[in-house]
């Protein structure tokens, strides 16, 4: 886009039949399109849109040079576009497949990092000593262990960032292997073999469907082995070398406590033993998720986040786009982008998997945006995913993912996950992500461990606003710098993360109660 610090708006493409404005205004106030003025004819808030050009009825309305949606009445020039006037029309093209792969970048060298290299292979931003509760009725023991590790505890453990609990809803009253047993067991199993987790422990309660033999045996787990030094031994009884503990076995509620506390404590020597050092930027897999979006969202943060996810794909780096619910609406601009007609094939089938999901409970997936969205701005679900899967980058399409599936392609890729923003990045987590960046306008405080969270302000109040939430400040595209300087310093201050810099979200204690599982399926 066009940066120009003293333009009251922005038009973003020369198609379009709308500007943003990038301030309120009343009635009356005059726009300078070049040299034509165009008188308001109603009050606008900031991030919302005016017309530049008559819409008929049923006819579409361009921004970003793409229809977000059809008329609902005649718009006259000067007035406000939002939900009063427009609705969401969109149609799901199935011609356009992999017809504009875009070519490959020149590779970036020289990028790092200060990661913790496990045996695998992986690197990990962050050292954590994790217990993993396998079933909602051991959620509970779980933190108590966890909880016995203050700082003062971890001073003797200064390579540890710290001992926390990954505690749920489900784990039982679910078919056997079914559709949320298998995705349960996915994020459990993503969460023990965790490039950010140097050392875990299982616990259950023993009756559970959910077995703890069946999650260490379905998702491969071991224990977890400094490089160069041999694996130290778990808890016996069950999962060979895995440290499990089931509180029926153990003889109840305090007894299993003590005993994990024990165990924990073994374990954060051994955690303790990795150390950070110098590796290349490729081994980062990046986590994007746009969360309370506004007006500027697609114009400032996501398009930058955009700039440094192609950054970190020329590094030969990882960037996940997310939230299919989100992309619905703009995924065309990725089937045209996709490696192969089976990657874009596979996401088409996502998105209508997505619909049919809607359906059962008499829902539609336009049904979007939010309440805050709105607010904000964003009028259709097709305006807020053209702007959001900008955070994806320019790069070709190289693969689509189920949730929590492990991510082993480099490059863009997408993973399958809901809106909702702990649940989505709960996915990407498990999938392997060891940095998530978000992008947000109105102002989400979130957090995730054991991945750091850096927010990304839309706009600069927000930022002046929630000073202790965020991380970074994306307005400064409609302030003069270009999307790419922003992209730029964005990416270098993303490294400075992964190497160990905390972010607001670390700094405020935020984290431990967004692991929030996704599970489809019924309860039985």
């Amino acid at each position: 886009m066009p940066a120009n610090p003293n333009s009251d708006f922005v038009l973003l493409n020369p198609r379009d039949s709308v500007v943003v404005a990038l301030r309120g205004f009343q009635a009356g106030d005059t726009l300078a399109l070049g040299e034509e003025a165009i008188q308001l004819l109603d009050s606008v808030p900031p991030g919302h849109k005016v017309a530049i050009r008559p819409v008929a009825a049923g006819e579409p309305i361009f921004k970003f040079g793409w229809s977000i949606g059809v008329a609902t009445k005649p718009i006259r020039v000067g007035q406000h576009v939002h939900t009063q006037n427009v609705k969401c029309d969109h149609h799901i093209d199935l011609e356009a497949i992999s017809t504009d792969v875009p070519a490959e970048l020149p590779r970036l060298e020289g990028h790092t990092f200060e990661g913790f290299r496990r045996a695998d292979g992986r690197v990990g931003t962050r050292n954590y000593l994790a217990v993993i509760s396998n079933v909602n009725c051991s959620a509970s023991v779980a933190r108590m262990i966890a909880s016995r590790f203050d700082q003062q505890t971890l001073a003797a453990f200064p390579n540890v960032d710290g001992v926390i609990s990954f505690r749920h809803e489900g784990g039982c009253a679910m078919a056997f292997n079914g559709s949320r047993h298998r995705m349960l067991s996915r994020v459990l199993g993503g969460m023990a073999r965790h490039p950010n987790i140097g050392g875990f422990l299982l616990v259950g309660l023993g009756c559970e469907q959910g077995t703890l033999d069946h999650l260490v045996q379905s998702q491969g787990l071991h224990s977890i082995a400094i490089p160069g030094q041999a694996s130290g031994s778990g808890d016996a009884g069950q999962g060979e070398a895995v440290p499990v503990l089931s509180i029926q076995s153990a003889g109840g509620t305090s007894k299993t406590v003590e005993r994990g506390v024990e165990i924990a404590a073994g374990l954060l020597k051994q955690v303790n033993g990795f150390q950070r050092e110098t590796v290349p930027a490729s081994h980062l897999v990046l986590g994007t998720e746009c969360g309370g979006s506004d007006g500027y969202s697609g114009i400032t943060a996501n398009p930058a986040l955009g700039a440094a996810a192609d950054r970190l794909v020329a590094c030969g780096g990882t960037a996940i786009l997310s939230e299919t619910s989100e992309i619905f609406g703009a995924e065309h601009l990725l089937t045209r982008r996709a490696r192969s007609r089976a990657v874009a094939e596979k996401l088409l089938e996502r998105i209508e998997w997505w619909k049919w999901y809607c359906s059962n409970y008499g829902e539609e997936l336009d049904n979007n945006p939010s309440v805050g969205n709105k607010a904000g701005g964003l009028t259709t679900i097709t305006e807020k995913s053209l702007g959001a899967v900008s955070k994806g980058g320019t790069t070709p399409l190289e693969a689509v993912y189920e949730y929590a599936e492990p991510v082993q392609q480099q490059g863009f890729v997408v993973m399958d996950t809901p809106g909702f923003d702990p649940a989505s990045v709960t996915g990407m987590v498990a999938g392997g992500a060891n940095l998530i960046a978000f992008t947000t306008g109105r102002g989400s405080c979130f957090g995730s461990k054991p991945t750091p969270t850096f927010k990304i302000a839309s706009n600069t109040r927000l930022f002046q606003q929630l000073p202790e939430d965020m991380d970074f400040n994306a307005g400064q595209v409609v302030e003069g710098r270009s999307v790419d300087e922003v992209g730029q310093e964005l990416f270098s201050r993303l490294l400075d993360t992964a190497s160990g810099k905390s972010t607001c979200s670390e700094a405020l204690g935020i984290g431990d109660e967004e692991f929030v599982p996704w599970l489809v399926g019924p309860v039985l």
